[in-house]
């Protein structure tokens, strides 16, 4: 069967909400990871150690996870579609006044405002598609939304290469306002999923607030396993990437591989590439074998590569070919959190409970950014990349002790 034949059933509808939560999840990532492409300018511009550095980074970390909770909140109560273009409003404002800051002070609040958009996006977006997709294109359909990170990161790449070298940080940033305008295409042609629309018609029977509902028996189980996997395999992720642009730029006698901004920029191109694949294929297999199985294979070979990539700071053209693989199982994973986390949780509350779980996951994570920082000051970037194979293979346990839930259709 043939990739478009697979779609026949799909309505125009169902394509225009997923292009829309694509394309914002694709210009979020673009925001959010400028900072990572500018990260060794403003470190120097302001005078910050790896450690203070990787610390801004999980701040922004921080304000997401309080994005993605708040935003899942008000997308049970005023809608996914209408959450999301105000999460998108909230990350390229801000993203774009990162480029005023005068201060070290001024640099934290801006980035945090920018983390609670970033964070909203992905709650808001995620329920939206999968409450719109029939059960078995589901997987699938959130690995093509996913999908948009990796080009959004190489986007990100891109205007690093061309704007930092001569222009600065500053006029980066100022890029980061072009998503505001997704919004008034989302307001004009996507509509709200059928089954919230007809949940919010309906007299709530528990006189439980949507947290507590969520954090007591039956579910509580359920939001705990799944915050547990969240925490080991965003602290992996971020652990990781944040500092990726860095290893690749910085000189050998810091840990690094000595390419400098433009050519470490260019070597990324080539893993988001990777990455991209890695969502979309993810998506076709979890629907294919379960989210599970899949899951596990891609952790286990992540925490296999990532060391092995830290130490290969010397050999540019191993770091080329070995790249698109890192980009593959480094962020292909991702694609399972938006199916299955819908799957686990009724629609009442399925926002409010995907951003509780996925941002209590990204709250933790926050000290990735300054924990390998930390360990660069002392041993060097590569080596300190290494730290996050251990989450990887956390997050691949972790992932047995939630149900297996591929196909299983959303109530």
């Amino acid at each position: 069967m043939s990739f478009i034949s697979q779609f026949g059933s799909i309505t125009r509808e169902q394509w225009k909400t997923l292009v829309a939560a694509q394309l914002g999840w694709m210009l979020d990532a673009m925001d959010i990871m400028l900072y990572a492409f500018a990260l060794t300018t403003i470190q120097r511009e302001f005078g910050l150690s790896s450690a203070e550095a990787g610390a801004l980074a999980s701040a922004t970390l921080i304000a997401s996870s309080a994005g993605g909770v708040l935003f899942g909140i008000l997308a049970d109560r005023i809608g996914r579609a209408r959450s999301l273009m105000l999460s998108i409003l909230v990350y390229s404002i801000f993203t774009a006044l990162t480029a005023t800051a005068g201060s070290l002070a001024e640099l934290v609040l801006w980035r945090c405002l920018v983390g609670l958009g970033m964070g909203g996006e992905w709650s808001a977006g995620s329920v939206l598609v999968s409450e719109t997709w029939p059960a078995e294109h589901r997987g699938k359909a959130i690995g093509l939304m996913q999908s948009g990170w990796a080009v959004g990161y190489i986007f990100a790449a891109l205007l690093a290469a061309v704007i930092l070298p001569d222009l600065g940080w500053r006029v980066l940033f100022l890029v980061g306002i072009a998503p505001a305008f997704l919004t008034l295409w989302i307001r004009k042609h996507v509509q709200e999923p059928a089954i919230w629309i007809d949940r919010a018609r309906r007299p709530r029977v528990s006189k439980d607030n949507a947290i507590g509902e969520i954090l007591r028996p039956p579910l509580l189980q359920k939001t705990l396993l799944g915050t547990l996997v969240t925490m080991s395999v965003l602290f992996a992720y971020w652990g990781l990437f944040t500092w990726m642009p860095s290893f690749l730029a910085r000189p050998f006698d810091q840990g690094g591989a000595g390419l400098g901004i433009v050519k470490s920029s260019t070597w990324i191109i080539p893993m988001q590439i990777g990455a991209f694949f890695g969502y979309v294929l993810f998506g076709f297999l979890a629907d294919r074998f379960g989210r599970r199985p899949v899951f596990l294979f891609f952790l286990l070979c992540a925490a296999l590569l990532v060391p092995i990539y830290g130490q290969l700071a010397r050999h540019e053209v191993v770091l080329l070919l070995l790249g698109p693989c890192i980009g593959f199982f480094g962020h292909g994973y991702f694609s399972v959190f938006g199916a299955m986390l819908s799957e686990l949780f009724p629609t009442h509350i399925r926002a409010t409970a995907q951003g509780l779980v996925y941002n209590g996951g990204r709250a933790f994570s926050a000290l990735a950014p300054y924990t390998v920082g930390a360990l660069a000051d002392q041993y060097g970037v590569g080596s300190a990349l290494a730290v996050t194979a251990a989450f990887f293979l956390a997050g691949a346990g972790l992932m047995f002790l939630l149900p297996e839930t591929r196909g299983q259709h959303l109530q």
